[in-house]
């Protein structure tokens, strides 16, 4: 038996060893707990707080950006609520018009058009220098929040003890292409998982963007170190949401998730606009990774490894897969212990999650398993090679400035009609977002 052979199979051993621990105990602390670990200091239930909602947005279709502020209008919350849309220096302003005319007669709903591009997270600090509220939800303009989110959100933020918390996420599109419904399984696992264990343990390691929840006091307190977060001396422009998550775990504050506030947001439905996210994702992950690292002795021994599993795991997986391929290019010979481990570890993790999930779709998230080895693999090891890479990638492709003037003439619908297609988004989220 060759190195290779022996380098291959000694790794995806090694992977599935760990694997299977991670992935088991993320799937047992998943489970909804019969209470928190932690006593909950909360405010009286009477007073309500009052919630300031975010939106910045960039070159949006206006047609999207309708349907976005839309879901925001009709929240079901009786208490004092305020919208921030801050628009980044868009270069279609008068396509939009429309859209925010349409919200003109509403008092909550406040425009901030920025004079030039300046970056989501300038765009929302804007924001919420102007705001005023105890708590403030960041929507993403390309999302819908279902009528009971802030509600909810609101309802678990009343424990002092919180600094964040976040929604399910969904995908509006999921039905469009292969990729679509992919990404939608894929958010469905990110959420119930990943998420759902770490906030049995009151640490959720990233309050996703479309809809996260912050405790305002907490947010000003970190604004200064959000604005200026540098990497190797050059400004850090994205990840923002994970960022700002981990600075709330370090001001000694809990995060967490909540499976029954669902948002809706449009994912690529591309390779390359999806490649591009992901790069920029990972890219933000390995940074606040490391700035997390100093987190972890102070948490859970679970949050160690889950640490681990998702940064030693795939760093494991890429060498067994790579040394498994130099076997077969050396000797002809296929690396059978490699593809059987990987296999049969892809058949039980979707077996898992249709059973969770009560949806047999689930299986067909096998087709995962081969973007992952040969297209995020590989992103993942360029991103970890050009750390220092601060450029958006993805910025602006998702609305072309000409794809949205010729849609202009289709924003001057009503705001009623805006609700109703609000209102069969929501049934299409009600499918999507699994057991609750």
């Amino acid at each position: 038996m060759t190195l290779l052979a022996t380098t291959s199979i000694a790794a995806i051993s090694m992977y599935a060893l760990l694997s299977t621990a991670y992935k088991s105990m993320q799937v047992l602390y998943a489970r909804p707990a019969n209470g928190s670990a932690v006593p909950a200091k909360t405010v009286e239930a009477s007073a309500l707080s009052s919630v300031d909602i975010i939106v910045p947005s960039y070159n949006e279709d206006p047609r999207v950006l309708s349907a976005c502020l839309a879901s925001l209008a009709d929240q079901n919350y009786p208490g004092e609520l305020r919208f921030f849309v801050v628009d980044d220096g868009s270069r279609h302003r008068d396509a939009v018009m429309a859209v925010r005319e349409a919200y003109a007669y509403d008092p909550r709903f406040n425009f901030i058009l920025l004079p030039k591009n300046v970056g989501k997270r300038k765009a929302q600090i804007a924001a919420i220098r102007q705001s005023s509220g105890d708590l403030i939800l960041n929507v993403d303009s390309d999302s819908t929040i279902a009528p009971d989110v802030v509600a909810k959100l609101a309802r678990k933020m009343q424990n002092l003890v919180l600094g964040a918390a976040m929604g399910q996420l969904t995908a509006s599109n999921r039905t469009e292409t292969w990729l679509t419904r992919l990404i939608d399984m894929e958010y469905w696992l990110a959420c119930n998982e990943e998420r759902a264990a770490q906030a049995r343990f009151g640490a959720v390691m990233c309050c996703c963007g479309p809809c996260a929840m912050y405790r305002r006091s907490a947010l000003l307190s970190l604004l200064d170190q959000y604005e200026t977060q540098l990497y190797r001396g050059k400004p850090s422009d994205f990840g923002e949401d994970r960022h700002l998550t981990i600075l709330m775990l370090k001001a000694g504050f809990r995060t967490e998730y909540v499976p029954d506030a669902i948002a809706a947001t449009v994912v690529p439905d591309k390779l390359g606009p999806y490649l591009l996210q992901q790069l920029r994702w990972a890219r933000s992950t390995f940074r606040d990774t490391l700035l997390a690292f100093p987190l972890l002795p102070g948490l859970d021994r679970y949050l160690t490894l889950d640490v681990v599993g998702q940064n030693l795991g795939p760093l494991l997986l890429a060498l067994s897969v790579v040394t498994g391929a130099g076997q077969f290019i050396l000797t002809g010979t296929l690396p059978w212990w490699t593809i059987l481990m990987i296999a049969l570890m892809t058949l039980i993790r979707c077996s898992v999650a249709a059973c969770r999930a009560r949806q047999l779709r689930f299986i067909g998230f096998s087709l995962h398993t081969l973007v992952n080895i040969f297209l995020l693999l590989p992103l993942k090891a360029y991103a970890l090679c050009t750390l220092s890479n601060s450029d958006w990638l993805s910025r602006g492709s998702a609305a072309n400035v000409q794809d949205i003037s010729r849609t202009h003439d289709a924003t001057q619908e009503s705001r009623p009609a805006a609700l109703e297609a609000l209102a069969a988004a929501s049934d299409r989220r009600v499918s999507a977002g699994g057991r609750k």
